[in-house]
């Protein structure tokens, strides 16, 4: 039962890593800008998406970590 629960909380926590990976500014710029980067907002709307996207994928890749060691040491 929590083997079974700790395997899927790690694949979806694999699918929202590559999502919030996806969205990183990358050189020419990222999804990141449509979620208020862009058009209108300025420099400081575009430093705080990003500021906020890297602390959600610190978060999520730290959880995911864990999940990986637990399921390691369980199996």
């Amino acid at each position: 039962m929590l083997i079974g629960l700790l395997t899927a909380l790690h694949v979806l926590l694999a699918l929202i890593l590559i999502m919030l990976v996806l969205l990183h500014r990358g050189q020419g710029g990222g999804l990141s800008d449509m979620f208020g980067g862009g058009m209108g907002g300025g420099l400081q709307g575009s430093a705080v998406v990003e500021r906020n996207l890297d602390r959600f994928t610190v978060i999520a890749s730290l959880v995911f970590f864990a999940t990986n060691i637990t399921l390691v040491v369980l199996l």
